[in-house]
């Protein structure tokens, strides 16, 4: 019970990652808000365990509404997790404009908007944790990824700039990068031609559960990681580390 009593918000919690951080954030005694834009228009934040609520994290209203609503609630949140994303596998010059911005306003936009707001709570309050979501393909100029890729590359240098400026608040900030994992956003982006890609030149040849990100999330949340702050932690089978890895 290394949460118990403590208040988490995760965007994206009713889905993917996010779901998993947040059944994992429950489970070791934490109460958890799943802001998510699937949960239901009318849900309350009663009760406690794993809280629905509905966000939009594009639009500022919205994300103060989150806010005034787990502040009435709960009076602070300790953790955040950044963890609402959208993404497509599209080539370059196939982009369009409106699916460029549509994926760097989910990524990037809505996580400066919820981290900015979240912080501002943790700071009246003494301090927190903040893990965002970035992502391998933030780092290297994967096919298919220009408008998600450059999103998750603003992801981790955002949380960075955060982590320095934040520090005097007692605010830790660091982004979690993950390599291919078994979620519906991936169902979608990765047809079967992708997977066997990524499963040849990740060196642990496999996909990761949802349950294995969500460790690395706790972690960095964790006490044990209170030295911690400004990282970059690729949860990704070794794809990062990998150069020749192969001979066929």
């Amino acid at each position: 019970m290394r949460f118990a009593g403590k208040i988490a918000l995760v965007t994206g919690g009713l889905s993917g990652i996010g779901a998993a951080i947040a059944e994992t954030l429950v489970r070791d005694g934490a109460n958890v808000i799943a802001a998510d834009i699937g949960a239901p228009a009318d849900a309350t934040l009663v009760g406690e365990g794993l809280l629905p609520f509905r966000v939009d994290v594009v639009d500022p209203a919205s994300v103060t509404a989150l806010i005034t609503a787990a502040r009435a609630r709960f009076g602070r949140i300790d953790y955040l997790v950044t963890s609402a994303g959208v993404g497509r596998d599209l080539p370059f010059l196939e982009t369009p404009l409106a699916e460029f911005d549509r994926i760097l306003a989910v990524n990037l936009r809505g996580t400066f908007l919820v981290a900015q707001a979240t912080a501002r709570e943790m700071a009246r309050t003494g301090g927190g944790a903040i893990v965002t979501i970035g992502s391998v393909s933030g780092a290297r100029g994967n096919i298919g990824r220009a408008a998600y890729g450059a999103s998750k590359g603003a992801v981790a240098t955002l949380s960075q700039v955060m982590a320095v400026e934040l520090a005097a608040a007692n605010i830790r900030v660091n982004c979690l990068a993950p390599g291919p994992v078994e979620t519906p956003l991936v169902a979608e982006m990765h047809d079967p031609a992708i997977r066997a890609a990524w499963s040849r030149v990740t060196p642990m040849h496999r996909y990761a559960a949802p349950s294995e990100i969500a460790a690395a999330a706790c972690f960095l949340l964790s006490d044990a990681a209170s030295f911690i702050t400004g990282h970059i932690l690729a949860a990704d089978g070794g794809f990062l580390a990998g150069g020749l890895i192969g001979r066929s």
